[in-house]
């Protein structure tokens, strides 16, 4: 067992020299990482887009038409920039992208109300842009309920009913609403949660393959390997373990931020998050070592950790719900750790559910770590026999 420690011990301050005598390392682990949160959150800070531009046709020109104007500018997602009578001004304006939707206000909306036929309000959309053209397209949505109900107000006034038998007809059910998990509706506590440590992720896969395969470039696979006496599992260990403490401290700084500093949604409070970050530090330092041991070529192995490492961000839920997907992709989801780390995150923070319920995600984290062992004989090969090939 002292052996062992003493194998391991020498190999981990090989490794540290190394961290500290190459920027390439400590900016991988520490720079990189903390430079997108910043960057990401500075991005996203207001949680959902607001004032988004969009173009008012009047033709109506009255009172009522007015108000619905400064009404839509009153909603927090749009902001009116164009009040025109011209609709192909309007649509010229969408399509330079100045405005991203367009409500037309027909001329006489008025008098059709009054005299009982119905008015009719238009509003486009701009959907190539998906995000700001869903908001404008919900408080256009909104303005037009509104000014239907109002309508229904005034005509029911001049049949002289009462407010409540009004109401009644105007609004026969009442809708309550109560959101969950995440109740300021902040888009960007539900994204930076899993797209940081997806790049934390990213990193770790790719820094682990780098470290690995830059040995079998440079010729000093044989000399690392004599420092671990030989052994693999001893290498491995001391290589990687100054980098795993470095990335989880790393994990740990980035959780901080989106559940201290930020305020995001952490129900089940630290201990299970802070959990979930070392299991998925753990199990994406596992799939590096596999990666480079399927393709031992420094190149070829951090192509595919980037690769794949950017493919989970698609598919582990986040932007797409797992069960919308085709069968394969639903089983490929379930390859990549963010993916459970994803789930802990919506159980855990989001949710506060039992910590029972999320054991299996842990469970599947850990079980990454048995995947080195199936290619060690083959990587210590490659280590000790073939030469690198560019």
């Amino acid at each position: 067992m002292l052996d062992t420690l003493k194998g391991i011990g020498a190999v981990v301050r090989r490794e540290v020299s190394y961290l500290f005598t190459r920027p390439i390392y400590l900016f991988a682990i520490i720079g990189a990482p903390l430079l997108v949160t910043f960057l990401l959150l500075y991005m996203m800070g207001g949680g959902l887009p607001t004032n988004m531009p969009v173009a008012v046709v009047d033709e109506d020109h009255t009172s009522a038409s007015r108000a619905l104007i400064r009404n839509l500018d009153v909603f927090q997602n749009s902001e009116v920039t164009l009040v025109t009578s011209s609709m192909p001004e309007a649509l010229q304006a969408m399509r330079r992208g100045q405005v991203y939707g367009i409500l037309h206000i027909p001329a006489g909306l008025l008098a059709e109300a009054g005299s009982a036929r119905q008015p009719k309000l238009h509003y486009y959309t701009n959907s190539a842009y998906l995000m700001a053209g869903s908001f404008v397209f919900r408080d256009m949505k909104m303005i037009s309920e509104l000014a239907s109900a109002k309508v229904g107000l005034l005509t029911g006034q001049a049949k002289g009913k009462t407010q409540e038998e009004i109401m009644a007809t105007v609004q026969p059910i009442v809708v309550r609403t109560e959101v969950m998990s995440n109740p300021w509706l902040n888009y960007s506590a539900y994204l930076t949660t899993t797209i940081l440590p997806g790049i934390l992720q990213l990193m770790v896969f790719l820094l682990t393959s780098y470290s690995i395969g830059v040995e079998i470039k440079r010729g000093t696979a044989s000399s690392w390997l004599r420092v671990a006496d030989g052994s693999m599992v001893k290498a491995l260990l001391g290589k990687l373990l100054p980098q795993t403490i470095l990335f989880i401290l790393v994990g740990w700084s980035i959780q901080a931020i989106l559940y201290g500093w930020m305020g995001y949604p952490l129900q089940s409070g630290w201990l299970p998050m802070a959990l979930g970050m070392l299991c998925m530090v753990l199990a994406a330092q596992a799939l590096g070592i596999f990666f480079i041991a399927l393709i031992p070529i420094l190149r070829m192995g951090m192509s595919l950790g980037s690769l794949l490492g950017m493919l989970s961000f698609s598919i582990s839920g986040m932007s797409v719900p797992v069960s919308s997907m085709i069968a394969p992709m639903q089983a490929l989801a379930y390859i990549f750790p963010l993916r459970y780390y994803y789930q802990i995150g919506i159980s855990q923070a989001l949710l506060g559910a039992p910590f029972a319920e999320a054991v299996p995600y842990y469970i599947a984290l850990l079980a990454f770590c048995l995947l080195p062992t199936l290619t060690l004989p083959r990587l210590k090969k490659y280590l000790l026999s073939v030469d690198y090939i560019a």
